[in-house]
């Protein structure tokens, strides 16, 4: 309380050190408890990235372990954002090989996986907040990527079914959930 009561004065500069001193930084605090939540994801290439907490970031650890590995299995990870990081991993090299814009990443949706044997692209994504994959994101997709060969699977993936409801009449036609 005295180094509140010091603020405009002298004395404010050594009040605050005191404080420091004695009380610690809460943004160290918290920057420690954050980095002790975060959720781990082990890529196919064996290397392990770390997303921040949150649901959001649950459902794309979730769609790189249980979807990929059950209806994509051996898909390359090619892109992955985070909700701190929005480009914490991209494959440059492959997304450029595959005539995808790599200058354009915020467009791209949360995960994207590459299977190299049946040359599809899955678009994934995770649903928590903003919305799935709806008819004006396909638009948008498609014309990012109108360079790229390979087929392109539209997912949607939800934490539960009740935001699932919340967003069905928004979902496209002719695309994965």
């Amino acid at each position: 309380m005295e180094a509140i009561k010091t603020f405009g004065t002298k004395a404010w500069k050594e009040e605050t050190v005191r404080f420091k001193s004695e009380v610690g930084e809460l943004s160290k605090k918290y920057f420690k408890a954050r980095k002790q939540t975060l959720i781990p994801v082990k890529l196919i290439n064996g290397k392990t990235l770390k997303l921040s907490a949150g649901k959001h970031n649950e459902v794309q650890a979730a769609i790189v372990h249980d979807f990929a590995a059950r209806f994509a299995k051996g898909s390359e990870v090619l892109y992955l954002g985070d909700t701190a990081n929005k480009d914490l991993y991209v494959d440059k090299a492959a997304l450029k090989e595959l005539g995808i814009p790599i200058t354009e990443h915020s467009k791209l949706p949360d995960v994207v996986l590459y299977d190299r044997k049946k040359n599809w692209l899955y678009l994934i994504e995770a649903v928590t907040s903003h919305g799935p994959v709806s008819p004006k994101r396909i638009i948008e997709l498609e014309e990012m990527l109108e360079n790229c060969k390979a087929g392109k699977v539209y997912v949607s993936a939800f934490p539960d079914f009740a935001e699932f409801k919340k967003h069905s009449t928004n979902i496209a036609w002719e695309t994965e959930v």
